[in-house]
């Protein structure tokens, strides 16, 4: 027990940025949360795409952006920037249908809990960075970047393209389905930018490929069987895990 909650400490001492990182990066993640939360709404208001390709653009936007600033910054930059998205999310939650964010965020399927499966990804992705970089340590922009790509091209592959559907668990009572078509996408997807998060990571090509190989498909199995909601957890754990097993 000590020498958990020592772990813990050290690593609350390591992620908690100071006052000078909530200056400089604080206004970086309002401007990136705005644009990505006003692209996604003016694509489902004024372009009339369907909820899960808008929900898609904003989760594409926001776990590339993670990737990106732990990779620059460090985790410190990655609280602040969790912390300001989550206001973001949080305010067009509770403004409902009148946010214009809010409509490109709750997908129809999920009535009558369309603000439960807002809010439930919301503390998932935040669990799953905080958990990966706990467990796993430089691997969690693997995890991010599997997780926001590969989930983002699923959803709509599958609501596109998908002929050969199947249930997967999922909470409040809200039915949910996934396809094969889709959890294709999400492997295919998965695979090609673990292989760059490696590569940055100083990894060499040869091992990247393949390593990036087995994230994309651990990534694709969670997925495929993850509940309704949880799926931003278990990717990033998923693939931040396999790339620390065979590489840390």
């Amino acid at each position: 027990m000590t020498e958990a909650f020592k772990t813990i400490q050290e690593f609350l001492q390591r992620a908690w940025p100071s006052a000078e990182q909530w200056l400089i990066f604080a206004p970086i993640a309002f401007l990136i949360s705005l644009a990505g939360s006003r692209l996604a709404a003016w694509l489902k208001t004024k372009k009339e795409w369907r909820t899960p390709y808008t929900r898609k653009v904003f989760h594409f936007i926001i776990f590339s952006a993670a990737s990106i600033l732990q990779l620059w910054f460090g985790l410190p930059a990655v609280v602040v920037f969790g912390a300001v998205t989550s206001l973001f999310v949080l305010w067009a939650v509770y403004r409902g249908e009148q946010s214009p964010f809010y409509l490109a965020l709750a997908r129809p399927s999920d009535a009558p809990q369309q603000k439960l499966f807002i809010l439930v990804p919301l503390l998932t992705t935040a669990a799953g960075g905080v958990l990966a970089n706990l467990f796993f340590g430089i691997f969690a922009s693997v995890g991010y970047l599997v997780g926001g790509w590969g989930d983002a091209v699923g959803e709509p592959v599958g609501t596109r393209w998908g002929k050969h559907r199947y249930k997967v668990p999922s909470l409040a009572g809200v039915p949910a389905s996934r396809s094969l078509e889709g959890s294709a996408a999400v492997f295919g997807v998965a695979w090609l930018v673990a292989v760059p998060a490696l590569l940055a990571l100083g990894f060499p090509a040869s091992e990247a490929l393949w390593i990036g190989l087995a994230c994309g498909a651990g990534g694709m199995l969670v997925e495929a069987i993850s509940s309704h909601g949880l799926d931003n957890l278990t990717m990033q754990l998923a693939a931040a895990g396999i790339a620390w097993w065979l590489l840390g």
